[in-house]
């Protein structure tokens, strides 16, 4: 299983922080990832990062957020930071096998579990 937490409303130029509890599965060889679905637009790639420490960026987010993960504590984190209200949405945490190419890690079909979502928006 996997459950957000984290979201919330935030002027522009502010920061939110998200995580993803999983459980359920051998956190440390499973890649992660976070998606959204924004108003108007089907849901697509955030973040993601793998076991040993490749991470991989939207370029609408890069520079901006950064995706980490506590093996220890089986949770992953988005540190979202200069969020603009284009950014607004439903953001998905996700996981998928250690063996998903990087290829596939950009598409939902690599990811067997989902959570639920949380709601960020950004507005003034």
């Amino acid at each position: 299983q996997l459950a957000e937490s984290g979201g919330g409303l935030v002027q522009p130029g502010g920061s939110l922080r998200l995580s993803c509890a999983v459980s359920g599965r051998t956190f440390s060889t499973t890649t992660m990832g976070w998606f959204r679905r924004t108003p108007g637009k089907e849901r697509e790639f955030v973040s993601a990062a793998r076991r040993f420490g490749g991470t991989y960026y939207a370029d609408s987010v890069k520079g901006r957020f950064i995706i980490s993960r506590d093996n220890a504590k089986n949770m992953v984190h988005l540190q979202m930071n200069s969020l603009k209200p284009e950014d607004t949405g439903v953001y998905y945490c996700a996981a998928a096998p250690s063996s998903t190419i990087l290829s596939e890690l950009w598409g939902t079909r690599a990811y067997d579990s989902w959570g639920q979502g949380t709601q960020v928006t950004v507005s003034s």
